[in-house]
């Protein structure tokens, strides 16, 4: 069972950057997947991007894909997301979680989430 805890969020700027950090607690990861979700005020929870722990593979939502890079550090059990370019409509709050399936893109499929950490984009 890995704990997962999300940190990095802030408030910035539109067309600023912030860096987001989800980090595992009491052991390597070892799941399938690590996948990057956001939800903001009166919407669901939608995937922005995952990785494929093992071989480093990633997939991104349209929405994010050329602003955002998903990245992982073995040594540090850490996975981030580095979030450019930012605009008002990435406002949410941001969760990671740990999947053993192939559906990357689906937030049932994952089954341990984080508390999540809010990013404010200001226009």
């Amino acid at each position: 069972q890995v704990q997962l805890a999300e940190s990095g969020g802030g408030l910035v700027q539109a067309g600023g950057s912030l860096r987001l950090s989800c980090a595992a607690s009491g052991r390597t990861f070892s799941r399938n997947a690590v996948g990057w979700f956001r939800q903001a005020p009166g919407k669901e929870r939608t995937f922005v991007a995952a990785i494929r722990w093992g071989l480093s593979i990633s997939c991104y939502a349209d929405a994010v894909r050329g602003r955002f890079t998903i990245s992982r550090d073995n040594a540090k059990n850490t996975v981030y997301l580095q979030m450019n370019s930012l605009k008002p409509e990435d406002t949410a709050v941001y969760y990671c979680a740990a999947s053993d399936s192939t559906q990357l893109r689906i937030p049932e499929m994952y089954d341990n989430w984080g508390q999540g950490t809010q990013v404010t984009v200001s226009s």
